[in-house]
Order: structure tokens, then sequence, then C-alpha cells
């Protein structure tokens, strides 16, 4: 005979101001099995864990079942009370009645009728629970980054710099990222690269440091602790052990007319190229698509040139298959495209720009060597008119309806450079409000309107348009109540971020969950945020949302703490609730092998006593518990009920179905 006690906590007020808790405790009493039932403010507190605690010694309790928030948050917590008591912590059930009853629901008795519902679910679930132990599991004391920018940088500095390998792959041929981009950084206008370069030396200096660019992840198998990855290493057709860097190809090269992403396509670079000075690895790469020797055989002149000997034309890509225990992602951002903004004139004028666009146009070297100048003819700008929120804070569909949190700052930045190395040009700003949610980031843009003479103008642009060689900037001035028009030389579009496009394969190859904006989610916003929900894979950077470089830093080394204290254990337990066949029922069929994402289940050949003292051979599924993660999938899909669920059985789900049907 079961013995179940059941709990229900208040949370505050959270749930107790919409859920009847006391009247709620009363009615579970008279559940079948129920010997006792208690509410209290907060279950989760010490004085509530040890209420359950007392409860399970007093009463010889055999399950728990807990009315609470979300399983997410205190599972861990109450299966941990119950295991102190010797009571085994899968005996130990959560109603989820904050998020499923208190929150949406406004009506009292409704509220605490479906709390009632859910409790008698768990009830229902507990009475058919087992006890259930966890394995352990071998932990690969090596780690992944995904993505070379400052976030996968510092991530992987911090965790060599405790003592374990780490591989960096970056898809393009040099780590660095957007902030190698870069002229200055704000608050601060120090030099982006004096503050990156360093550390991309530091990566390439290390020993524990692998860089693996060029590169693009191409399969994940296995979980927590044992990642197996195979990455794909493009051909660069220059060997990595043999370039020197020294640039004879690149002048040589006479294919000279591939745009020069590194310089947002601004100017034009040779088929050979090493992206920007500081790259790392200082090894050429040649674009297949602008190589007049890899298109029509002919010329080579860049080998001949070569005294390393480091051109190969034979180079096909590589695959390198690695084993991981954590995996960090830090894929990085991009501008979004502007095809729905014609409004700007974007697609139409030279002279209407980015705001990365300007980065590379006032970088020392950029394409007109720091040299503020038009894209159009070449000559100084006297009037640059800044458009913040570009695709930002849209609602219409055709932007993004996030804040990109960058913005402001950036755009205060390349005001006061402009205003500082250029003072008779005027400098206009078009924008919704200021947001600077920083330390000294108010006080930044204050100095660009105070001692630099910025002019803001709180309104939204509605249109560009070219008159007279002028570019006329068309908006609205709600502080003066007026329609401007501003005739400028150069439109500068703050323009909204976005992930890179490639992390939602990364997402599908790690089961990692993706918002409806791309950005990848994380395990919990406040307790959890540098993990996904996915176990062993940390988040850092854009790739979970807007932030700046700071911010990016900070996430990066919390990353890198993580993944430190999960390699430092030489095990991990295993989850019990693991997947497994009946065997006379399986009839080999495959389907719950093909559904499997962790790659835990193979095929093995039994043989079976038929009758009659026969024996037949059947192939049958095997489940490794080692690897599965308990997801279920392969259950729903067994055509003959095979395959289950050690704690999710399927008579238990039955079972909760009758409970939520009884009336």
């Amino acid at each position: 005979m079961q013995r179940i006690g059941v709990f229900i906590c208040w949370c505050g007020s959270n749930i107790a101001a919409t859920v009847d808790v006391q009247r709620l405790s009363a009615l579970i009493k008279a559940e079948p099995g129920v010997v006792y039932s208690a509410d209290y403010q907060y279950m989760c507190s010490e004085n509530g864990q040890q209420l359950i605690r007392n409860a399970i010694r007093e009463y010889g309790l055999t399950g728990v079942v807990i009315g609470s928030c979300s399983p997410r948050m205190h599972e861990a917590t109450f299966r941990k009370a119950a295991e102190a008591e010797g009571l085994n912590p899968y005996m130990v059930e959560v109603a989820n009645i904050r998020e499923q009853c208190s929150w949406i629901h406004k009506d009292k008795e409704e509220a605490t009728a479906k709390a009632l519902i859910l409790i008698r679910t768990a009830i229902a679930k507990v009475r058919l629970d087992a006890p259930l132990t966890a394995g352990e599991s071998p932990v690969v004391k090596r780690a992944l980054v995904i993505g070379g920018g400052i976030a996968g940088i510092q991530a992987a500095l911090d965790i060599a710099e405790a003592g374990f390998p780490v591989d960096i792959v970056e898809k393009n041929a040099t780590i660095g990222g957007r902030m190698a981009q870069l002229d200055k950084t704000f608050p601060t206008l120090d030099c982006s690269a004096c503050i990156l370069t360093p550390k991309m030396v530091d990566c390439a200096q290390s020993d524990k440091i692998d860089i693996l660019s060029y590169s693009e992840i191409e399969e994940v198998k296995g979980f927590v602790g044992n990642f197996k990855v195979k990455i794909r290493r493009k051909a660069r057709y220059v060997d990595e052990t043999k370039c020197t860097g020294c640039k004879a190809c690149m002048e040589k090269c006479p294919s000279k007319k591939g745009l020069n992403e590194f310089n947002m396509n601004l100017n034009n670079r040779s088929a050979i190229y090493i992206p920007f000075a500081q790259a790392i690895p200082n090894v050429a790469v040649i674009d297949p698509e602008q190589c007049i020797k890899l298109k029509t055989g002919k010329c080579g002149l860049c080998s001949k040139i070569c005294g390393a000997g480091a051109i190969n034309y034979e180079m096909q890509d590589e695959f390198v298959e690695r084993e991981y225990g954590a995996i960090v992602v830090a894929t990085g951002f991009r501008p979004i495209k502007l095809d729905n903004f014609n409004e700007y004139g974007y697609a139409d004028n030279k002279d209407v720009i980015t705001s990365l666009e300007l980065e590379r146009l006032m970088n020392a070297a950029g394409p007109t060597n720091g040299v503020l100048l038009r894209p159009s003819d070449n000559t100084h700008p006297k009037v640059i008119t800044f458009i913040q929120c570009v695709g930002s804070r849209d609602v219409s569909g055709c932007g993004k309806p996030y804040c990109s949190k960058i913005c402001c700052m950036y755009t205060a930045k390349h005001a006061m450079l402009i205003r500082e190395k250029y003072p008779d040009t005027e400098v206009h700003v078009f924008y919704i409000d200021v947001r600077t949610p920083g330390k000294n980031y108010d006080e930044f843009y204050r100095r660009a309107v105070e001692q630099y003479g910025v002019d803001y103008i709180k309104g939204m642009v509605g249109k560009v348009y070219n008159e007279n060689g002028k570019l006329m900037v068309q908006g609205s001035d709600l502080i003066n109540n007026e329609q401007v028009v501003i005739p400028s030389d150069l439109v500068v579009l703050a323009t909204a971020i976005e992930p890179e496009p490639g992390v939602r394969k990364i997402a599908t190859l790690l089961t990692a969950s993706i918002d409806t904006n791309n950005f990848l989610n994380e395990s919990h916003p406040k307790l959890r945020p540098v993990e996904s929900p996915t176990a062993g894979v940390y988040l850092a950077g854009v790739c979970q949302g807007p932030k700046d470089i700071p911010e990016t830093v900070s996430q990066a080394s919390a990353c890198a703490a993580k993944v430190i204290g999960l390699l430092v254990k030489d095990h991990l337990k295993t989850n019990p609730c693991v997947a497994h066949a009946d065997e006379q029922m399986c009839n080999g069929c495959s389907q719950c092998a093909n559904v499997c994402a962790y790659g835990a289940i193979t095929y093995v050949d039994k043989e079976f006593r038929i009758g009659g003292g026969k024996t037949e051979t059947r192939r049958v599924a095997s489940v490794n518990p080692a690897v599965c993660q308990g997801c279920g999938a392969c259950t729903v899909t067994c055509p003959s009920g095979a395959m289950d669920l050690s704690g999710f059985s399927s008579s238990q789900i039955m079972s909760e179905v009758e409970a939520i049907c009884k009336r």
C-alpha cells in the first residue's frame, strides 16, 4: 500500500493569491493512498524542506507530491530533501500549479479546481513510480568553443587557463569576429584592436588552445561529458604549416575583383588574401570563386611566387572527429539586411551606409586608411545624419521587434569621433529614445550632446531621397512639433543586429532551443542565464541575445566557469529515466533508432524460444543507458509498443490521463 504525502506551496502570494491553498490541501487528504497533506508559505525554504523530511520519517511515506512552481526550478531541491531521509529521489513528483494555474487564471475557483486536477495527476503517477538509480559516465576533459569572436576567445582563454584543452572552431579564415572590424569601443574610446589583438595572440600561443579556422561543425552526437563532434575543415588551398604570412602572393595575384568582406564590401581584395593585418592564424586563403587557377586551370602565379611552397590547388575539405566534455556556443551576430527598408535609399545611394560600414571607413586599416570620405566621390562629408533604430523595435514585420541594445551607444561614439576629427562637420541624430543602460554610458551620451555639440532630434525619418547631389533626410521633430528636411552629404543607418544565420544549424545539431528571432534560449533567464536547456551546452555573446562587448566578455567568462566546473569531475551522474525495449515485443523495424537524436539505440541478434524445443534468432533494439537522455521520442514512434521509458512509462502516462478525466 502506497503512503503518499502531499505538500502544497503558497509561493508567497504567487500561488496563494489565485489558488485556495488551504482548501486544496484539505481536499487532497481524501485521495486514495494519501496519508499526509500540508501547506506552507515557502516550501522550497529550509523550513519547508524540513517539513517534508519530518513527514517522510514520521509517516513512513513511500511517495511525495509537491504542488509548487515549475520542476525546472526546484525539482532537484525536493528530491535531495527526500533522499536525505532515505526515500528514493525519483519517488518525488512536482505538480506545477504556479505557471499552469495561478499565473494564467484570474478566477480563484477555476484555478483551484485545475490545481486539484494537477495534483491528482501527480498522485496517480507517483503510485506507479519505482525507485530508480542514476548511473555514471566518464567526462572527456576537453572543451569545444563554436565561434572565434571576442566571446569565444574569452571563453577559450579562461578554460585553457584552468588547464583544460579547448578547440576554437571558426567558420572564417581568422578569429576576431566583429570586434576586429571596429575602430574604437565605447564608453572609453580605446582602440578595439589594441584590446582584441593581445587576446588573439594569447590564443595562438597557448599550448592548450587549438584554433580550427575556416572550419564548420558538421555533426554532433553524444551527451554532456561525452560529445562526439565531426568538424569540416574547408579547403583553403594554402598549407597552414608552411605559410609564413609574407603576403607576396597577395601582391602578385592578378585577380583583384573579389569584394572585401572584412571591409564590408567597400573595396576589393585579391583572390588569395589574409583578411586583416593582425589575423590569427596569419595564413592566406584562396577564394575559389575568384581564383583564375581554380576556375580555368590557368595562372598559378601565387604558387610560383610562394617561396615556402604553401600553395596547394589540389587541397580538399577534410573532416576531423573529436570528443568533448562541454560545448560553448559563441556564434556572434550580423547586421540585418535592409531589403525591406527602401525608404532610406540604401540600395540606391552609395552615400547611405550602415554603422558597421562607417566603422571600416573610419578605421586606419580600412579602405580609405581612416580618412572619412563619401563612397560616391571620395570627398569629405560636411553634413552627416544618423538614423537610429533601423529595423529595431519594429513590429511591422519588416524588421525585428526587439531593441538591439548597442545602437544608441555606437551612434554616440561615431558622432563624437567625427566631431573630434572633423570639427567643421555637422552631425544630426534622429532617435526614438536614447537607451544607455551601462556604467558611464549615460555620461558618454551627454558628452556627445554637451561637449561635442551633436544635434539630437527626437523623431522618426520618413524617407531619404536624392536632390541635386544632396541626400534629403525628411523626418519628424517631435520636440518642436514640426517636419524637418536636412540636406546631408552622408547618411548612416544604425541597423538592427541578428544572430548569424548558421546558428539554426548549430541549434539543430545540439538539440538546443531557439526562439522566434533565432536567438538561442537559455535554460532560465535569471538562475541559469548561460546554460542552454541541453546539458553541457553553454551560450556566450549575441547568439543568446543583443549585448555589448563588456556584457559579452562577462558572459563568456561565466560560460568558462561552468565548463571548468564540469570538466573537473571525473564522472557525471546519468539520468535514470531512460528508454528500454521489451525484446519479446520488438520487431527490429529500426524506427526508434531513426528518431533517436543521441544515437543511443543499436540492434542485436538474439535467440528466442518459440516452443517445441525450437529457437529463432530475431533482431531487437538495445538501448545504451549511458547515452539515452530520456526524451521519449522512441516510445511514441515504436509501432509495436515495445519501447518504454523508466519513470514515464505508458502505464504512468495513462494513469495521469485517467486522473485528469476523473470528476
